[in-house]
This record gives structure tokens, sequence and C-alpha cells, in this order.
């Protein structure tokens, strides 16, 4: 097993690696959660990188009403536990809505904040209430320095367990760019900081309702995150994205997941020899 106590805890990190949140975007079904994360699990362990494995139990934020959100909360929930009964590995969800937190905290070990959310006061209090950590997502409408409010909500609530993710910013109506200055100006907070490398290559608000993305950069995304030091990396994968439910179009497959994380090591061991 990775150790994936660095996962929850990062100053407790002994392989000297980033850590990866990964999986598909939202509980489709119990047959392709299982699958990807048995095949996340055993890259995550051949590689010493340790997992937070990561999917949605339902999407609140949908572009039409006809979008899939999901098969049913609890139903989804529990075969997300069943992956870390299987596999022994942290888990981490979205909440959309402070009644959540709650719920989603018996069954996952991190509780994440979506970007268009992560001002909302009441979701950032019960999240940081239930004990878990708390990722809360930058708003693709803030500046990283605005995301020390967030932070001292969940703080001031009792919580010190917490993790901030760039998802990109706004650039025009239909676009989102990396500005890896927010990296460095995150973790001046004393917070590790994750680079979400699928969502940031969104291309939001498409005429047909269905986000577009740009899956061939995610690659460029997650050398230049390790470059500039980012803590962990949040990579959404799935077995066939084409056929994906959620977000296919900006995710990673699971095919392609290997390779990629071999040359992020042999990146990060270079950059942490520097």
């Amino acid at each position: 097993m990775p150790n994936n106590t660095y996962a929850l805890f990062p100053k407790d990190n002994t392989s000297n690696n980033f850590f990866l949140m990964a999986g598909p975007c939202v509980i489709e079904s119990e047959e392709v959660i299982m699958k990807t994360a048995e095949r996340v699990v055993e890259i995550c362990n051949r590689l010493d990188i340790p997992l937070i494995f990561k999917s949605s139990y339902r999407k609140a934020n949908r572009s039409r009403l006809d979008s899939f959100s999901g098969i049913g909360d609890e139903k989804a929930l529990k075969i997300l536990a069943k992956v870390k009964t299987a596999f022994g590995v942290p888990l981490v969800t979205d909440i959309h809505d402070a009644a959540e937190a709650a719920m989603a905290a018996e069954y996952v070990d991190v509780l994440q904040i979506p970007a268009f959310l992560c001002r909302q006061t009441d979701i950032l209090v019960a999240a940081a209430n239930t004990g878990k950590v708390v990722n809360v997502k930058k708003g693709q409408f803030l500046s990283p320095e605005s995301m020390i409010f967030a932070v001292d909500k969940i703080r001031q609530s009792g919580n010190e367990r917490i993790v901030l993710t760039d998802r990109g910013t706004m650039f025009g109506y239909h676009d989102l760019i990396v500005d890896y200055r927010a990296i460095p100006t995150m973790q001046g907070m004393n917070v590790p900081v994750v680079l979400d490398c699928t969502h940031s290559l969104q291309q939001p608000n498409q005429s047909s309702g269905v986000t577009g993305g740009n899956p061939q950069m995610i690659e460029t995304i997650a050398r230049a995150g390790i470059a500039v030091g980012a803590d962990g990396l949040f990579i959404e994968t799935h077995p066939d994205p084409s056929h994906a439910k959620s977000d296919g179009a900006n995710m990673l497959h699971l095919d392609r997941l290997e390779p990629l994380m071999q040359k992020l090591v042999r990146l990060r061991e270079a950059v942490v020899q520097l």
C-alpha cells in the first residue's frame, strides 16, 4: 500500500511524492467505479503515490435539466464506500449543500466544496464541523488571494484540516486558464494545494449545454503543476470517457494514467532535488 496518511496529513509524507485525487467524475455504476479503483490503486501502489479515490455521488451543477446527475445519493455513497473496504484507500466526494455534509461524512474522509460554492459560509462551516478534511476548490471567479476567507471560515469553525484546489480561472465566456502563481500563493496560507488537471481544461457554457474539454493538454497542465511545487494533483479518469455520463470531454482515459504518473514521479524527483 502507498503511504495514504500523506493524502490526509501532508506533513507525514514519507515517499516525498505528490498525492493524487483520482477517479470518475460521478458514480454512474458499481462496475465502472470498482474497475477504475482497482486500476488506479494498482498504479499508485507501484509508483508510491498516496491516493485519495474520488467520485461524486451526485452532480448538482448541470447545464441542462436532462443531464445525468446521479443514481441516488445513498446508493452512490454505498458504492463509493466499497472502494475503501476493498482497497483501503481514503475517499473524497463533493457536497452541494450544508445539509449534505453530515450524510457524506459517514462514508468519506474528505469533503470537497465545489468551486461555485467556495464562498458559501453555511456549507463551509457544516463541512468543517464534521471534523473531516475539507478540500475547497477555488472559484473560477476568484483570485487565489481571496481564498484566505474560505480558509479562515473553516479554521474559525475549529477545523485545521484544509486543502485548497485550483481548477483554473475564467478566460472569456468559454474557456479557462491556469495561473500557476496561485499554487505558491495559496500554499502561503499554510495549507496543501492541489492542481485540478482535468476541470482546468473544461470549456464551459457551450451552446449545446454539454461542457466541452481539452484532454490532450492534461499532461501539460500536470507537468507544470508538479514543476511549480503543487502538493497534489486532481485527475478525473474513466475506462471509456467517450461514453461517460458526466464530463467525458475532459476526463483522462484510464489507460493513459500510468504512463502519465510515471513521468510525473520522475519530474517530482527532479524538482525535489533542486
